[in-house]
């Protein structure tokens, strides 16, 4: 996907005039990396802009806490501007929720020309979601998981008899995730 948009949408320099500076960064699961996105990402928004993009498309369950790492310990202020920290090479670690987390790398990749308006980061592409067969029959799709047990994903069937019932049950949904804290897409 990356070479696909770095020649079908045309990066900094064959962008159209009216673009606002920016940086093509994909993020994913960090575990689980059939979940990502591509984004441009103008250099001025904020990290905290970032992180609430990041928690409208893919993350927020409860209002959990969050953070940005460069290296294993280096947490980047929220406040910080995209054009003053991100840099082509760069990776970042980003952390959502501190007790169930989900983990996300954050990989800058190259500076583009966002077409978004008002300065608001602009989604590229992003993953078709994955399908999962059921754990328990092995026959048809997951359309919910089971938070309490080992057998997790299940298909309609399966999910409408399971022994832990419907309160233990979130959709399946596209995201890293998916399955964790009351997350519900």
């Amino acid at each position: 996907m990356s070479r696909h948009l770095r020649t079908c949408s045309a990066p900094d320099s064959e962008a159209p005039a009216e673009g606002r500076p920016a940086f093509h960064v994909v993020v994913e699961g960090r575990y689980s990396t059939a979940y990502w996105l591509h984004l441009a990402v103008p250099v001025d928004v904020s990290l905290r802009q970032l992180d609430s993009f990041l928690r409208r498309i893919w993350l927020e369950c409860c209002g959990h806490m969050s953070a940005f790492y460069l290296g294993k310990r280096e947490e980047v202020a929220m406040g910080s501007r995209a054009g003053r920290v991100l840099q082509p090479g760069m990776v970042l670690t980003y952390k959502y929720d501190f007790g169930s987390t989900t983990e996300l790398t954050v990989k800058v990749l190259e500076p583009r020309k966002s077409l978004a308006s008002g300065g608001a980061i602009e989604l590229l592409a992003r993953n078709d979601e994955p399908e999962v067969v059921c754990d328990a029959c092995g026959a048809g799709m997951a359309t919910r998981i089971c938070t309490q047990c080992a057998d997790g994903w299940l298909c309609d069937s399966c999910a409408a008899n399971h022994k832990c019932g419907e309160e233990a049950m979130l959709p399946v949904v596209n995201s890293p995730r998916t399955g964790v804290c009351g997350y519900d897409g």
